[in-house]
């Protein structure tokens, strides 16, 4: 990456000391606690090196969460998409849009949404095929400065709902989707022996078969029996023509993968036709287009969900070297019924994958903060497997080995190594570049024209909190 970075330095201005503010999710008038910066330009590795030290980005506000003095402590999350599977209550969600688009069929008792990117379901066997049956277009369009403005004013005017505000409404969404798709039954199941005649199925004899599991057996016992030795591992193995992207077995005890679930296609006389669209957006992050990079480059993205013709979503991702990060969904709310949060968090994860497969580093997926002390955002650990960043040393660990330390406390170091530290920690901040009066220098000579004395704790504190990596990379505007 530094070959083509190395064109465009980022350029970021430090606001040294701490915020205290409301926070959004316990609502503590001044208990939220972070430092932040604003970036008036970055790369991608910039900003991934960042995000991997608990860093986030708002707009153009790069901000840290001070994890030991903050009320709810937001921990990096990511998910791995190349193992990722969905859940009941996520093949749930897809179900619902299946239905939805192909019948336009609404299911009763789901009407709100969860927040940002997550939920799950169906224990129907060999249901994992439900998504596929959905009829995406894709493109990837460049948008101008004025048409990117007009775009977001327009959205503005449609009132389109961020997903934040609908968090209580969609967590409750959640249980009501977990409960039904369980499977557990409310009462006694009931065993009618003797049905009286025109009513109901006689359960005195086998229930009957689908015709396509009847040819199958018919084809499967003609195949023993021309090869009595065994052939049958060569038929189990043929089924539909390989998916998009990870082609398997068609074994009707297997589920579909993901990306089968999303791309199957819908029937002619489909009630509603979905499509997806991919505009790059205005960021501080600068747009990248290396050669061994992804097709659509790195950078910022929208990502547009057209319901016949009327946008009903837009999702914001970043694109950088190794990961996919959401960074947030806006939405009708008159669609929450489709619990589009969920979707889109799938429809990125699957999104990932796809670029894995031309970019081998890019995968993983970024689901912005996890906060285990707040019960509306603890949904984004659903999506397994799952890591969270330990606060100190910075390396990824597997959430089931952090959930009960959370419940002890809500600030844990996840590193169970006691001499464990932080190995991109600052070292040397003399080498951290500078940017004053249009002149780029190492800090070590900066600070030598500087009388003022706060002025070096403030450095110090920014190149503590951003590494020795990115504070010689990055460039620290000084007035």
């Amino acid at each position: 990456m530094a070959s083509w970075a190395a064109l465009s330095p980022s350029i970021v201005q430090y606001f040294e000391g701490e915020d205290s503010y409301r926070c959004g999710y316990c609502k503590n008038e001044s208990g939220s606690r972070s430092n932040g910066m604003w970036a008036h330009s970055m790369t991608v590795q910039d900003y991934q090196d960042l995000i991997d030290r608990g860093w986030r980005r708002s707009g153009k506000y790069v901000y840290k969460p001070v994890m030991n003095q903050t009320c709810c402590p937001q921990y990096t999350i990511r998910c791995r998409p190349l193992q990722f599977q969905p859940s009941k209550s996520h093949k749930k969600v897809l179900k619902k849009m299946l239905k939805f688009l192909a019948k336009g069929e609404i299911s009763k008792g789901n009407c709100e949404d969860e927040p940002m990117e997550p939920t799950m379901e169906d224990t129907v066997a060999g249901d994992f095929g439900l998504i596929n049956k959905l009829d995406i277009q894709c493109d990837l369009k460049t948008l101008s400065d004025d048409v990117k403005e007009s775009f977001e004013s327009e959205e503005k005017k449609k009132g389109r709902s961020p997903k934040k505000e609908e968090s209580k409404e969609l967590i409750q969404s959640q249980h009501i989707e977990e409960k039904l798709g369980s499977g557990e039954p409310s009462h006694p199941i009931k065993v009618h022996t003797a049905p009286k005649p025109g009513k109901g199925a006689d359960l005195s004899k086998p229930p009957c078969r689908k015709a396509k599991e009847i040819r199958k057996e018919r084809k499967r016992l003609k195949l023993m029996h021309q090869n009595p030795a065994g052939e049958l591992a060569g038929f189990q193995a043929q089924g539909e023509p390989p998916s998009l992207f990870q082609p398997k077995a068609n074994k009707s005890n297997q589920p579909k993968s993901l990306e089968d679930l999303i791309f199957e296609s819908l029937p002619e006389n489909a009630s509603h036709k979905l499509e997806f669209t991919r505009f790059l957006c205005s960021s501080p992050l600068e747009a990248e287009n290396p050669p061994h990079g992804p097709d659509c480059g790195y950078g910022s993205f929208h990502q547009q969900y057209w319901l016949d013709g009327r946008i009903i979503a837009v999702g914001v991702i970043d694109i950088l070297p190794y990961c996919v990060s959401s960074v947030y969904l806006y939405y009708d709310p008159d669609y929450s019924f489709l619990s589009l949060g969920v979707y889109s968090a799938l429809r990125e994860i699957g999104f990932t994958r796809q670029l894995h497969q031309k970019t081998s580093q890019l995968s993983y997926y970024y689901m912005g903060f996890y906060i285990h002390s707040c019960p509306k955002m603890k949904y984004k650990g659903q999506y397994r497997p799952s890591d969270l960043l330990c606060p100190e040393t910075y390396v990824w660990v597997p959430i089931e080995q952090c959930l009960s330390s959370l419940e002890n406390s809500k600030y844990c170091r996840f590193n169970q190594d006691p001499e464990a530290v932080d190995e991109g920690r600052s070292k040397e901040p003399d080498r951290l570049q500078v940017f004053h009066r249009k002149a780029i220098m190492p800090y070590g000579i900066y600070k030598k024209q500087q009388k003022d004395p706060s002025e070096e704790a403030a450095v110090l504190q920014y190149a503590g909190l951003v590494g020795q990596v990115c504070s010689e990379r990055m460039l620290l505007l000084r007035n």
